[in-house]
């Protein structure tokens, strides 16, 4: 009977996903916070991959190559089984090897190397004529190149940048947040349309005291061209949008007017520059909002995780505000009393909206919240200067919806992650795959989530606490044991911690199916 439920809550929860997913126009959320806007001056850049991508994940150590070596590029690492599994990839082209490269964190999107250098992703929507599939390169394939070849982010922008002109973009409009242990940028990449295969890009560098977000709408607004500063452009720009029609030539040069023409920001972004800077009175309805804002006050690290778990509760965008009802309950220590109840997840379907709304015509509106169901991984990484590279950099790791799962700590000198970690879970159930064990308990979570958030988010909390309790005593170790000259011991001392971390999230996440199962077991 169990398994017939599962199969049933399995099915449920697809169709939860897919009717949520607006392909790559709401895909991902990277939220930027520079170095004076920290309240520790560390820099931090995130990423949620929000739709139908792999989730195996793994350290990718560093390698050598000789003279005269090259490199395949690949095609279709988006959605394989396990690093090894080459059955939907595609050597598309090879360009001339480095030397050595860097180890990296090797997520759907990687995303930390082992320099802290780290970037953050969100696909954003491109005019079509702007398209040419001819080219060489995916966004993914870009960030790995970077990631392995350059310590910094202003190097890894003018890479990404060359490559993609010289071989072709060959992909919709993507933004990467590019981020070192000084300074964060955004940069927007675009096709270069008909003909030759190239590519249209803009950096921008995200002011030392301000902090930005990218949600899958392009926001780079006017180019200063003379400020080498603050940005970074393709070597033709000006000329190929001129070519294309899509500057005449005379007007400000407003990159998103250029490469989308379309409001250039959203609820998200709205909310989380709202959020952090209340008091600039952000109007909702303007043509378009800041580049970046400079918070009220600084922005630790847990307040970015916090954003990451918004589902905007008791906010202008509350998707359930409508939807509370008062029943009457009764037990043996209170007698009769009575209790407001929200039986409507804001993790509703798409049908279940339209259903409500059939009802009572605007009782809930659909607004695109930070943590969604159908999130595949998501992660938060802070760089800090301070620190060796080993310790300095870590990207706080979550499976899944990041409203419902801990995040798992990984250093950027850890050498290896659990095994499950090395196994996607998104072409078919799958035991062995970490995020299933992280995935089946929040489904459930999710029948009646009113009642089932109070049992989960203190257990998100709990692990965040327990991190954060432990990581200066940890750090310390390592950094000494580095000072030290014992490189490989702090290595492990940091993958011990790291996977020790994991395996504990994971048996407390299997508990809390059982305990959920048992809450459902009769009713809902």
């Amino acid at each position: 009977m169990k398994k017939t439920l599962f199969s049933c809550l399995l099915s449920m929860t697809f169709f939860v996903a897919s009717a949520q997913t607006n392909l790559y126009k709401e895909s991902c959320t990277s939220i930027m916070v520079a170095k004076g806007a920290s309240t520790d001056g560390s820099v931090m850049t995130a990423h949620t991959c929000d739709a139908n991508y792999r989730t195996w994940v793994e350290m990718t150590p560093s390698k050598t190559f000789k003279s005269g070596d090259t490199e395949p590029v690949y095609w279709g690492f988006l959605h394989n089984e396990e690093p090894w599994d080459m059955r939907k990839v595609v050597e598309k082209g090879r360009i001339p090897a480095v030397a050595s490269t860097y180890a990296y964190l090797n997520t759907a999107y990687p995303c930390l190397n082992e320099k802290q250098l780290a970037i953050g992703e969100t696909t954003i929507e491109g005019r079509e004529l702007l398209l040419n599939e001819n080219g060489l390169f995916l966004i993914e394939e870009l960030e790995r190149i970077a990631l392995q070849r350059c310590d910094n982010a202003v190097d890894a922008i003018k890479l990404v940048g060359k490559l993609a002109e010289q071989y072709g973009y060959a992909d919709w409009g993507e933004c990467i947040t590019i981020a070192d242990k000084k300074e964060v940028w955004q940069m927007e990449i675009f096709g270069s349309g008909p003909g030759k295969p190239s590519a249209i890009w803009v950096a921008q560098r995200i002011p030392d005291d301000h902090i930005g977000i990218s949600a899958n709408i392009p926001r780079i607004a006017k180019v200063d061209f003379n400020d080498p500063r603050n940005f970074l452009y393709s070597s033709d720009i000006k000329e190929r949008v001129k070519k294309l029609g899509l500057w005449d030539g005379k007007e400000e040069f407003v990159f998103w007017k250029i490469n989308n023409g379309k409001k250039p920001f959203s609820v998200r972004e709205y909310f989380v520059f709202n959020a952090l800077a209340p008091s600039l009175n952000l109007n909702y309805e303007a043509e378009e909002l800041p580049f970046s804002v400079k918070p009220d006050k600084k922005v630790d690290v847990r307040d970015v995780l916090a954003l990451y778990r918004q589902t905007y509760d008791g906010t202008r965008f509350d998707q359930i505000a409508n939807l509370s009802v008062v029943v009457t309950r009764k037990d043996a220590v209170r007698g009769e009393y009575k209790d407001t109840v929200r039986p409507i997840s804001t993790f509703m379907t798409n049908d279940m909206r339209a259903l409500l709304n059939s009802l009572k015509p605007g009782v809930t509106e659909r607004n695109r919240t930070i943590a969604v169901i159908q999130c595949s991984y998501s992660h938060v990484i802070q760089l800090r200067d301070w620190l060796p590279d080993e310790v300095g950099g870590v990207a706080y790791f979550s499976f899944d919806n990041p409203a419902q799962s801990p995040k798992i700590p990984i250093y950027a000198g850890v050498s290896n992650l659990p095994k499950s970690y090395a196994i996607c879970g998104q072409n078919r159930y799958r035991e062995d795959a970490a995020i299933w064990t992280f995935r089946e308990t929040n489904r459930i979570a999710t029948i009646n989530w009113d009642k089932t958030r109070k049992i989960i988010e203190p257990q998100v909390m709990m692990f965040e606490n327990m991190h954060f309790r432990d990581a200066s005593h940890i750090e310390e170790m390592a950094v000494k044991h580095i000072k030290e000259g014992r490189k490989d011991a702090a290595r492990k001392l940091l993958t011990d911690y790291t996977n020790n971390f994991a395996s504990s999230a994971m048996r407390r996440w299997t508990e809390l199916k059982a305990e959920l199962w048992t809450i459902f077991a009769r009713s809902m």
